[in-house]
C-alpha cells in the first residue's frame, strides 16, 4: 500500500537541524524508496522546495532543492487539477480544515495511498480510507 508523505517529511529528512526528527524521515523516506510505495504531490514538492530552502535549521542551495525534487518526481506526483480544488473546498467544510491541508488530503486519496504521513494532522485521524500518522510519536 502507498503512503503519501506531507511536506514535513521531506522537509526533516534533507535538514540536518531538524534533530531526531531528521533521522526518522530519512529513514521512513529510504523505506518508501526501497519498497516503491511513496505518494506526493505537487503541492508536497512546491512547499517542500520553498521551505528547505529559507525554513529549515539548515538550509540546502537551489540547486540540491531542484536535484532533490527532481529525483521526487519519479513518485509521479498527483497533479492538483479542478476537480481537487473543489473536493478540498468540500473536505475544507466538513473537517474544519485549512484549504492546503485539505488539498493534502485530496491528493492522498487521489495517489491511492492507505497512509499520509505528516505531523499536521491528528494521529489515527481517518479521512475516507486513508489514516493520518504521524511518524514522530
Amino acid at each position: 500500500m502507498k503512503t503519501f508523505v506531507d511536506t514535513n517529511i521531506l522537509v526533516y529528512a534533507y535538514d540536518r537541524g531538524a534533530g531526531p526528527r531528521h533521522d526518522r524521515a530519512q529513514n521512513l523516506l529510504q523505506t518508501l524508496w526501497e519498497q516503491g510505495q511513496g505518494a506526493l504531490s505537487t503541492q508536497v514538492l512546491q512547499e517542500f522546495y520553498v521551505n528547505v530552502r529559507r525554513k529549515a535549521v539548515n538550509p540546502i542551495t537551489a540547486k540540491q532543492a531542484r536535484s532533490l525534487v527532481t529525483d521526487y518526481l519519479a513518485w509521479n506526483p498527483v497533479v492538483n487539477d479542478g476537480v481537487a480544488m473543489l473536493e478540498a473546498i468540500d473536505l475544507e467544510q466538513r473537517y474544519k480544515l485549512s484549504f492546503w491541508d485539505s488539498m493534502i488530503v485530496v491528493a492522498a486519496m487521489k495517489s491511492g495511498a492507505a497512509t499520509l504521513c505528516s505531523e499536521d494532522f491528528s494521529h489515527g485521524q481517518k479521512f475516507g480510507t486513508v489514516q493520518v500518522v504521524n511518524p514522530f510519536l
